[in-house]
């Protein structure tokens, strides 16, 4: 009996021990299994990183130098692309004039206004999609499709000009969504190329909306004057489209952007320096457009001056930007960007409120383009650099598409809150609720700058 009970444990052990061989085994057989699949999903994510873009998706450039000559390329393209896309928002102060006085002699300020408001004002909301575009798709196509719709809103407005609407719609509307095609990557992609001479390089690309308001100011007064407002559009239209054609070749991303879940991610609004900068970019932004809008108008039927006198202070408002916007590239490494861009926005708001307000005189208006143009075109300038100071250039194009919601708002604000004043208060003529406005909503944005520079750093003597 004991000889069974010893060959039948004997049995079980070895039944156990097959057992656990066979678990052993197929352990062994899973983790092997689990590797090779392991291995696989590795090659898989390898090809994929080093897959070849396909032609309409960014390709990355990190192999050229931060600071390099390329960079400059990307600068020089950026400038001549806002020349013509915020250099026709810059000088639409033009058109309103010559619409005012001729056109639409019936039409109300605030009504006329809408189109230059929305020039900008629809931009800065199409700044959200344009930012996702430029994420996901070669810059330079994005920018050439943002040309092409430029163009054609121009020339498509030129034959609308019975009716306010239709240019409300075209060369309000439809130009802002091709300008937001080309403003949001020429405002954010520099900042990717560079960082010893990011303000500068940010400058220059900013002030080409200086140089293009410069000279397109005139030439459309002059094109107006011998042609009519409808050649005027149709000639702007096509160099818009064919100088922005060459440029947006050379617009490119350094960096790739891996893609995530969320097409826009909100969470940015949780960091509080977002909140005062997006609300500091609301205030300033309501009062920024009525010099450039309303100075003219108030220099011919409040002083007495003539249309070129009128038209010249826009001339001078765009030329003065142009410097401030280079200038302020320079000097925000010395005092810091944000100390910089609250200082711009504090002296515009003054030169508003303590040259034009309380003044009719030929020097103090004169004195006031100059002054508010300088630091108006910093507080521009400025915006993209310190979003990509605080928030880094990996996401700056859909980080920027949402401050510039901010923008719009101001926009939408600002610039007819200004006209209805204008027309229900000062009844044309009186312009003193108007200019304290601007004036007053510009230091508002100051406000929220300097609670911007208290969240980043309390220490006031630092440079930040």
């Amino acid at each position: 009996m004991s000889h069974v009970k010893s060959d039948s444990s004997g049995s079980a052990g070895t039944l156990n021990h097959s057992a656990n061989g066979d678990n052993v085994d197929a352990n062994l057989e899973s983790s092997a299994k689990s590797a090779t699949t392991s291995e696989a999903t590795s090659q898989e994510v390898d090809r994929a990183a080093y897959a070849k873009p396909r032609w309409w998706e960014n390709k990355s450039l990190e192999e050229k130098p931060i600071d390099g000559a390329y960079g400059w390329a990307v600068v020089a393209s950026g400038c001549f692309m806002l020349m013509f896309s915020m250099g026709c928002v810059n000088s639409y102060g033009s058109y309103q004039t010559y619409y005012h006085l001729n056109q639409f002699p019936n039409e109300p300020v605030s009504t006329l206004s809408w189109i230059g408001t929305l020039q900008f004002g629809g931009m800065c909301i199409f700044g959200i999609p344009a930012g996702i575009l430029v994420e996901r798709f070669d810059t330079r196509l994005v920018t050439f499709v943002g040309g092409l719709i430029m163009g054609i809103s121009l020339i498509i407005a030129s034959f609308c000009d019975g009716a306010v609407w239709k240019l409300i719609l075209t060369q309000g509307i439809v130009f802002s969504l091709g300008a937001s095609f080309v403003f949001i990557p020429s405002t954010s992609i520099p900042s990717q190329w560079f960082v010893k001479y990011r303000a500068l390089a940010i400058g220059i690309v900013v002030a080409g909306s200086g140089i293009g308001g410069l000279w397109l100011t005139p030439a459309t007064n002059s094109m107006i004057n011998s042609l009519g407002t409808g050649w005027a559009l149709r000639i702007t239209g096509i160099i818009v489209f064919a100088v922005n054609s060459v440029a947006s070749l050379f617009m490119r991303n350094r960096l790739s952007v891996q893609s995530r879940d969320k097409i826009i991610d909100f969470s940015i609004f949780r960091d509080i320096r977002f909140d005062f900068i997006f609300m500091g970019a609301i205030c300033a932004t309501s009062g920024y457009f009525t010099p450039l809008f309303d100075l003219p108008t108030f220099a011919s039927q409040v002083m007495g001056k003539s249309d070129s006198f009128s038209n010249n202070l826009l001339t001078i408002i765009n030329a003065a930007s142009t410097v401030g916007r280079i200038a302020t590239g320079q000097l925000a490494p010395f005092l810091g960007t944000i100390n910089t861009l609250t200082l711009c926005t504090l002296v515009a708001s003054l030169s508003i409120l303590i040259f034009w307000l309380p003044f009719h005189a030929t020097g103090t208006v004169i004195a006031c383009s100059i002054v508010y143009g300088i630091f108006c075109g910093g507080f521009i300038s400025l915006l993209p650099v310190v979003m990509a100071n605080l928030w880094g250039v990996q996401r700056i194009s859909t980080i920027i598409g949402l401050l510039y919601v901010a923008n719009f708002v101001g926009t939408i604000v600002g610039a007819p809150a200004s006209g209805a004043i204008l027309d229900n208060i000062g009844h044309d003529k009186n312009f003193k609720n108007t200019v304290a406005f601007s004036g007053v909503f510009m230091f508002c944005g100051f406000i929220f700058f300097v609670f911007l520079r208290l969240a980043t750093r309390r220490k006031i003597s630092e440079k930040i």
